[in-house]
């Protein structure tokens, strides 16, 4: 087979997915993921549709994730009083599956962790390409070369920036910006357990603080041009939540006061990937990395087919990328058509006093089942191939 060597930039979720079925077809993949361990935590993702459920089932990781997924969370939406001003329901926010990311990533991990070679704690700092190949620079290892490169390093890709350009030419602010924090109450919860629960939440106009539920972490969302802050400083991360939360009544004062010693932090903005194409020469890009949009409900399950896609048309190709990355970015615009929305920070979070009034009343309206509805019926599903059976008949 050509291109045998690949290196895969993020352990998260495109990446081992990735590596599960480069490995499968017989390529030999390095994983390169800049953090010093697999991480855990996080918050909840979901699976909808038929064309999720289908490539989880192929990959053999289904019934692992049934096993593991948490129940329904209801969002109560309350004032600064405590007085309940909406609900948006679990089914429209969860998907057919939920489970939390660090699990997850810990599903795939396992999978893969004995087949290919991970370098933790080390990071992409240059590509040079080749006409046989991709030179690699790291930041810890010395210099290799890889047949080809792809990135599934998340919505601030290093790999983008190198092969691509730089993230200002790609990446879209939305004016939003979002916090997690909080280890799951799951872990080391007995299977069967994860009942529905109800995360409450307080608006002010251009805030979202919310706290509580069975998945144990405090959500902060935020309007917000904007902001200049190191992404390894997470304290100053957590300065910049306290600022932009201080002075708001409810429950805030106590999440803030919680917040430092809280451990799974994560700030990020709400922010839209927008690209022509997904591929250059010999690098590609996965999931996040080529088309993420924070917060919409559907990065995760497309760098589950994105991975699935990629890897099952470079074996169908017998590793010529020329043609397998035009079939990936021809299926994967397909896909991701039926899968863009609107950002969500204006509706979680109206910038008004009328703006919340109005959103509440619309949660409560017969119009929100309605589009709960349509959510339901535009469950991005297209027609994938069976690549393991195309191939075994080759």
């Amino acid at each position: 087979m050509r291109n045998a060597t690949v290196l895969i930039s993020g352990a998260g979720v495109a990446g081992p997915a990735l590596a599960y079925w480069l490995h499968r077809y017989g390529f030999r993949v390095t994983v390169v993921e800049k953090a010093p361990a697999l991480r855990t935590g996080g918050q909840a993702i979901d699976f909808t549709g038929e064309t999720h459920m289908t490539v989880l089932e192929r990959m053999g990781v289904l019934e692992d994730i049934r096993r593991r997924q948490t129940g329904k969370t209801d969002w109560v939406l309350v004032d600064e009083s405590g007085v309940e001003q909406a609900v948006m329901p679990g089914e429209f926010l969860g998907g057919d599956i939920e489970i939390l990311r660090g699990d997850l990533t810990e599903i795939l991990y396992s999978r893969t962790a004995g087949e290919c070679e991970y370098l933790f704690g080390d990071t992409v700092t240059a590509l040079r390409e080749t006409a046989d190949g991709v030179y690699v620079e790291f930041e810890n290892t010395p210099e290799r070369a890889f047949d080809l490169v792809f990135g599934c390093d998340g919505i601030h890709s290093r790999v983008r920036k190198l092969a691509f350009g730089p993230e200002k030419d790609f990446v879209t602010h939305d004016g939003y910006y979002y916090a997690i924090a909080g280890a799951s109450v799951w872990e080391g919860m007995p299977e069967g357990n994860r009942a529905r629960a109800r995360s409450l939440g307080c608006n002010t106009p251009g805030r979202l603080a919310m706290t509580g539920g069975n998945k144990g972490a405090q959500m902060y969302l935020f309007a917000s041009p904007e902001l200049d802050y190191s992404r390894d400083d997470f304290d100053q991360q957590r300065r910049i939540v306290a600022e932009h939360f201080a002075g708001m009544g409810w429950e805030a004062p106590r999440m803030l006061n919680e917040l430092p010693r809280l451990d799974g932090f994560y700030l990020d903005a709400i922010a839209k990937v927008s690209m022509k194409r997904f591929t250059s020469g010999r690098v590609a890009l996965i999931g996040d990395a080529a088309h993420g949009h924070t917060l919409n409900g559907f990065g995760t399950g497309s760098a589950i087919v994105g991975a699935y896609v990629m890897a099952g048309e470079l074996a169908a190709a017998d590793g010529d990328h020329i043609v397998a990355f035009a079939r990936y970015e021809q299926i994967m615009k397909r896909l991701l058509r039926k899968a863009d929305s609107a950002g969500p920070g204006r509706f979680l979070a109206p910038r008004t006093t009328l703006g919340l009034r109005l959103r509440n009343w619309f949660v409560r309206s017969r119009g929100f089942k309605m589009m709960a509805k349509y959510a339901e019926n535009a469950k991005n599903d297209i027609d994938l191939r069976n690549y393991p059976e195309l191939i075994a008949a080759h």
